[in-house]
Formats: structure tokens, C-alpha cells, sequence
């Protein structure tokens, strides 16, 4: 038996709850040297940018309270850094790392690529989480070998790596980028695309609200997430690169993936 994806969620975020009511209190709290707290947070508190729809990022439990892996692990720098917490949401990734790359917000964790790291400081990998696609009932897409042929129409997050990736990798498809993951399902229901590529947390998110889609099975990538922080902050990377060690060994990464329903990750 199927069960609904609002029974899915919550058999999800039960889970995480036994999970998290299980574990000691494995969380390492290794507090941050007194002097990094203005450099992690220089407004006196940690500015934690994240974009709705991602359990990588943010996403919505049933009582409204805000899950994903950039919630919980923002939180917990915050902790040890003594700073407040201020989740400041974006309508998409690439709006994120653009204030990230200004400083008008202090953390985040995404996909540690090369282009992003011209911009943008990374600790190694917490996780890894493996790239698909996602199609509807009736698609000409219903596996990867369909997706690079002509006249294919293969929907992204506008500024996302897999926008870039796959625009450089395509011989025949199209790209069709969506200016949020909101966009992104509606573009699938009205068949404005064949099929939409991303992350596979993300896939299974949009699944949930798409009676009929499917995650394609294999992949075409993997993207490498890591804890992301703006350029000239290199004093405070050693003690992040410890903390992100932690919270690994910690089991807290894998313990906030639970709780977010995210799914398609992979040791990195």
C-alpha cells in the first residue's frame, strides 16, 4: 500500500523524533573562540540564508516549524558561537549565495562546487546528495537514457549548478530554468517541461505534491553539500572545518536529514 505523502511526512518527522530521543547528547558542543563570533556573526547574530522547498535547505513541518540540514546546523554554530539565530528565506539558491557573497547573510549549505567556491568559502562535504530527474505520468521522459534527444525540455532552478552543468552538458535537449521550486511543479503539471533536474531531496519533495511523478531511477551527478560562509572570514575556517567535523561524527547531520524527510543522500 501507497501512503499519502502527508502520512509519508509525518512517519518521517516521527522517525527523526525516535531518532533524536535515542541519541545521547552526541552533539559535540565545542564552543566557538571568543574572537570568531564577530567574524561567523558580525551583526551579533548568525544570519542563516535558506529558499523553501529543499529539505537541504528549508522545509515546512505539519505545525509550521522549520526543518532542513541549513536550519539545524545553522542553529547549532549559532549555540556555539553564543550568537542568536536569524533565518533570513530567498526564493531560490542562487538569490541565496549571491547575499552569501555579499555579507548580507553569514551561513548556508549547499553544493560545493568549483564555480561557487570563486565566491564563496566551503568546509569539506557534510553529505552528498545524488542528482535525477523527475517525471510525470506521460512524459516522453521515463528514463535518463530519454532526456538529452530533441525537442526535450528539461526543467532547473534558475542559478542552480544543474542549470550550468546541464547547459554545458546537453547536445540536444533544452534547459527551461524555474525562478523557484514553486514555479518548478507548476511548470510540470501544465507539461511545460518533460521532465526536471536537480537534487534528489528536492525531487522526492516535489513528488510528494505531483500525483503520478516519479523519481527517474540512476543519476547524473552528485552534488557535494558543505557548510558555505562568505570570502574573507579564513581566520574562523579552521574552527568551522572542526565543527563541521563534529557535527558529522555527531550524528546531527544525519539526524537533521531524517527530520527534513530529505532522501537521495549519500556518504561523501
Amino acid at each position: 500500500m501507497t501512503l499519502p505523502a502527508s502520512a509519508r511526512r509525518t512517519l518521517l518527522f516521527g522517525l527523526a523524533a525516535v531518532l533524536a530521543a535515542c541519541a545521547t547528547t552526541a552533539d559535540v558542543e565545542t564552543a566557538a573562540p571568543a574572537d570568531l563570533r564577530p567574524l561567523l556573526a558580525p551583526a551579533g547574530r548568525l544570519r542563516v540564508g535558506v529558499y523553501p522547498g529543499s529539505p537541504t535547505s528549508l522545509v515546512r513541518a505539519a505545525d509550521g516549524s522549520a526543518r532542513g540540514l541549513t536550519v539545524e546546523i545553522g542553529e547549532a554554530l549559532a549555540r556555539r558561537l553564543g550568537a542568536s539565530f536569524e533565518l533570513v528565506e530567498f526564493p531560490r539558491v542562487a538569490a541565496v549565495l549571491e547575499a552569501l557573497s555579499v555579507g548580507r547573510v553569514d551561513f548556508t549549505i549547499t553544493n560545493a562546487s568549483v564555480e561557487r567556491a570563486a565566491t564563496v568559502d566551503f568546509t569539506p562535504p557534510l553529505l552528498d546528495v545524488e542528482l535525477g530527474y523527475l517525471a510525470l505520468p506521460g512524459s516522453p521522459v521515463q528514463a535518463i537514457a530519454d532526456v538529452d534527444r530533441p525537442g526535450m525540455r528539461i526543467g532547473v532552478s534558475q542559478g542552480s549548478s544543474s542549470q550550468g552543468t546541464l547547459t554545458r552538458q546537453f547536445k540536444a535537449a533544452t534547459v527551461v530554468p524555474a525562478p523557484t521550486l514553486k514555479a518548478a511543479a507548476e511548470m510540470l503539471r501544465l507539461r511545460q517541461v518533460d521532465a526536471y533536474a536537480t537534487n534528489k531531496g528536492i525531487l522526492h519533495e516535489l513528488a510528494d505534491g505531483l500525483p503520478g511523478a516519479r523519481v527517474l531511477d540512476g543519476r547524473w551527478g552528485v552534488e557535494h553539500l558543505a557548510i558555505a560562509v562568505p570570502q574573507g572570514r579564513r581566520a574562523a575556517m579552521d574552527w568551522l572545518q572542526i565543527f563541521a567535523g563534529e557535527v558529522r561524527r555527531s550524528g546531527l547531520v544525519e539526524r537533521a536529514a531524517a527530520r527534513a524527510g530529505l532522501r537521495g543522500a549519500v556518504a561523501p
